[in-house]
């Protein structure tokens, strides 16, 4: 995934007019307007940092001559109680930008948190961790920067970038066999994945020439010969697990054999790793 500089800065833009920044208030009526102010952004847990752009640009957004200094590398594992980055500048601006910065870098720190800890999981067994497009609307991208920074690997960023057939469009189109079909009358180039149900026919699937098969909701005890039989298929398709992924079972999964395992949790309801700015006296 590749996050602009623009992308990041209407993104953040859009958080601070929904802060009302410009309005702040409290801060307007209670500091001075040259007070000067040096705060810093302290990890309360241990896990890995992200979202230093979006970080940055908050403070950008309010205030150009907020002076933003990182005391760490983005990805990195860092413990609880590390300085990962000092603020300086009009103790006002940095006042109003606080909360919208803290909340991308939080948000963002989870989810690449999350992602490092399936990633561990599933450590010396060759299988990638992928994420989805189960993320929180309009920070996509960020999130999906966050899953690579905590070492997992990015699936389709949005419905135009792969061809993946789900259950509903195997009903709507009458079968397996007949939306595959459809595809490849139109699209005889474009990468295919389908998603395979355990009660999906393998010996009707294993002709259709598919790149890439997603055993959706297998039962363990099923999967890994599932997944064994699709190994012998002509087009050699790429394997991945999805549904109902754990760090209780994810390496269960991942003992099975398939090349991707995509856990929609490590954004769709990821914990924000806990940081706080601080002013310092």
């Amino acid at each position: 995934m590749r996050v602009t500089e623009d992308y990041v800065r209407q993104t953040v833009s859009r958080a601070l007019r929904e802060d009302r920044t410009r309005g702040d208030i409290t801060t307007r009526l209670s500091v001075g307007p040259n007070a000067r102010a040096r705060a810093a952004l302290v990890l309360k847990d241990d896990g890995v940092v992200a979202g230093f752009a979006a970080f940055r640009a908050a403070f950008a957004g309010v205030d150009p001559r907020v002076k933003v200094a990182f005391r760490v590398d983005e990805g990195m594992w860092c413990e609880r109680g590390t300085i990962v980055a000092t603020v300086a500048g009009r103790a006002a601006s940095i006042l109003s930008a606080e909360r919208v910065a803290l909340n991308f870098a939080q948000r963002l720190s989870g989810v690449a948190t999350a992602t490092r800890r399936f990633v561990e999981a599933v450590s010396g067994t060759g299988v990638g961790i992928l994420d989805t497009r189960k993320t929180t609307p309009n920070l996509r991208l960020l999130e999906k920067e966050a899953v690579c920074l905590g070492g997992g690997f990015n699936h389709r960023p949005d419905l135009a970038s792969l061809v993946l057939i789900k259950d509903n469009h195997i009903k709507a189109a009458g079968g397996i066999t007949r939306a595959v079909s459809r595809v490849r009358c139109r699209r005889t180039s474009v990468p295919v994945e389908v998603e395979v149900s355990p009660e999906a026919d393998l010996d009707e699937i294993a002709g259709l020439g598919i790149d890439v098969l997603m055993f959706d909701n297998w039962p363990p005890a099923r999967l890994a010969k599932a997944i064994r039989r699709a190994r012998e298929f002509p087009s050699r398709p790429l394997i991945e697990v999805s549904g109902r992924v754990s760090l209780d079972n994810v390496r269960r999964i991942a003992l099975a054999g398939p090349d991707f395992i995509s856990v929609g949790r490590i954004t769709h309801s990821v914990e924000a790793l806990d940081l706080s700015l601080d002013f310092q006296s």
